[in-house]
């Protein structure tokens, strides 16, 4: 694996020009973000260039850009605000550990090379976590929004908080937040070909305040400091240890699944291929240095990911670039940032949870399938009101019971059993004579296809079925795969018709279905002899055996053994 991330100058022009485009897209959010995480605007702004340069130079897709997103930023409003409450001194250095121990799981998933499992999960559980995610972003820019201080309890003591938050709404701050959202939404799209809309409405909002509203107390910024951020030493508290890695956890495998998203968005517009477990490792370090220099958690970004390539970013050079430019612009400009109101910034956010919110699949999941729609309902009600882990997890849980149901059902059809001829199974000519001559007293058991577990009930149903009969034939030829649970089906079936003194032959077992059932012994409980490549061959031979009373076959019809 090639240790940084594909840079070359023969894009430099498109390079540069995307990474100053997403830069600008990037300043707002980051501020909004670090501020509605609780860590402060410095750590939003921080978090965007450290996340940002690393996950670009160390990363596996060119084009990605990352920084706070909006589901990263609702976990970490959790993280921070649950220790700051149960460790005021030293919650806040807490929580940038939850960052730095998020970023080395991410590493670890990239070494084990797990990229290419994180988002194999069903569409109908990512669309109710992220709508979800954009629901509680919403909910937790109330407060800000009607001017005030967010509530202590996250998203249900925000709703608790409702009448109280409603009855001392501050209309100078609600105006200027709504105004920013307006700006958002309603900027015609040819001015956001020129400039990105939050920007406008950042610059607007702030503007107006200051003209507007001189002598008011508006809630703003404050003053970010224009120096690089001092190392935050690793803190831990041993009663919050096993809180800690959880979030960690939760805070990375997010970040895996929104980074990896936005890879796939990335190559649908590059007609290029990311490496998942490569971009897993860039983005594990982006989040430890920036956790270690007090920045708030990132990912890749659709919006930023987006604006660069259309801007003309083809390699991890436009990545550096909006990094370096975040940085000038930090170092450089830091105090006027000092002026911005805290609702114009509520404003912004609130608009990017209501983006995230899956609103095309919300109209019309109930269309395409009513229990994929319930699942999403479901784990859009987790998310919101208990916890992502659970929503997350049952979610893919009930999902894959369904699917594994209907697979089930589906392969439970490929178990066929028949003693005469009949267009249930598809026989030749040859095939057809000898089933007929054996009227009735041979049977001709059929599987095809993947055996999976839930298979192992309809064998289970056929051979329990299975009236008078001298022999059985067991025709494996087209299984290509044959699971643990199906396998001990089958070798019941097979000891059952032995110790009913069946004659008992099987067909076709090759590579992983003949290892399975040699190490399962099922070929040692009938004779060598009755182990055959073609079904036409056994079918001859059961009926010679059946015929001539003997459990051996005649030497007549000798045929070649498989094992």
């Amino acid at each position: 694996m090639q240790l940084t991330n594909r840079i070359h100058f023969r894009n430099l022009r498109g390079d540069i020009f995307g990474g100053v485009t997403a830069a600008v897209i990037a300043l707002p959010m980051a501020l909004a973000f670090g501020v509605a995480s609780g860590a402060g605007a410095a750590a939003g702004l921080w978090g965007a260039v450290l996340v940002g340069f690393f996950a670009a130079l160390f990363g596996g897709t060119p084009t990605l850009i990352s920084e706070p997103t909006g589901p990263m930023t609702v976990v970490m409003t959790a993280v921070i605000a649950h220790l700051t409450a149960t460790n005021p001194d030293n919650g806040l250095a807490m929580a940038f550990t939850v960052v730095m121990m998020a970023g080395v799981f991410q590493i670890i998933f990239g070494s084990l090379r797990l990229g290419k499992y994180v988002t194999m999960m069903p569409y109908t559980v990512i669309s109710g976590f992220m709508s979800g995610i954009g629901i509680i972003l919403v909910i937790l820019q109330l407060a800000p929004f009607l001017g005030q201080a967010s509530p202590s309890g996250g998203v249900l003591g925000t709703l608790q908080a409702i009448p109280e938050l409603l009855s001392n709404i501050q209309p100078e701050e609600t105006l200027l937040a709504a105004m920013t959202v307006a700006i958002i939404w309603f900027m015609p799209s040819r001015f956001k070909r020129i400039v990105p809309p939050q920007l406008v409405a950042l610059i607007a909002g702030t503007v107006l305040s200051i003209w507007l509203f001189p002598e008011l107390e508006i809630r703003r910024i404050g003053e970010i400091s224009a120096s690089f951020p001092a190392m935050q030493i690793p803190t831990f508290s041993v009663d919050q240890l096993q809180r800690m890695f959880v979030d960690a956890a939760v805070l990375g495998m997010l970040g895996c699944i929104d980074a990896l998203l936005t890879s796939v968005i990335a190559d649908s517009l590059t007609r290029t291929e990311h490496d998942s477990n490569k971009e897993l490792i860039g983005q594990g370090l982006g989040n430890l240095i920036s956790g270690l220099f007090g920045g708030i958690a990132g990912a890749g970004a659709t919006m930023g990911t987006v604006v660069n390539i259309q801007a003309g970013g083809r390699t991890a050079l436009s990545g550096l670039t909006r990094a370096g430019v975040l940085l000038v612009v930090i170092l450089g400009a830091a105090n006027l940032a000092a002026v911005i109101p805290l609702a114009v910034l509520a404003g912004i956010a609130l608009k990017v949870g209501i983006d995230i919110i899956d609103w095309g699949f919300l109209k019309r999941a109930h269309q395409i399938s009513l229990k994929g729609a319930l699942i999403m309902y479901g784990v859009i009600l987790l998310t919101v009101l208990v916890d992502l882990i659970a929503a997350v997890g049952i979610g893919v849980f009930i999902a894959n019971i369904l699917t594994i149901e209907r697979m089930s059902q589906f392969r439970a059809e490929s178990v066929k059993a028949i003693s005469d001829a009949d267009d249930t199974i598809r026989l030749n000519a040859e095939e057809k004579r000898w089933l007929d001559e054996a009227k009735g007293r041979v049977l001709l058991f059929q599987l095809s296809g993947p055996m999976i577990f839930g298979v192992a009930k309809a064998i289970s149903r056929e051979h329990n079925a299975i009236g008078e009969c001298d022999a059985i034939i067991f025709d494996l030829s087209e299984v290509p795969h044959l699971g643990v649970t199906a396998s001990l089906a089958l070798e019941n079936a097979v000891k059952e018709a032995v110790e009913k003194g069946r004659h008992v032959f099987i067909v076709g077992a090759a590579g992983q279905t003949k290892h399975r059932l040699e190490k399962l012994q099922v070929f040692s409980l009938i004779p060598p002899h009755h182990l055959y490549t073609d079904r036409a061959e056994a079918l001859k031979n059961a009926v010679s055996t059946i015929s001539s009373g003997f459990s051996e076959q005649s030497p007549d019809f000798g045929a070649t053994p498989t094992v």
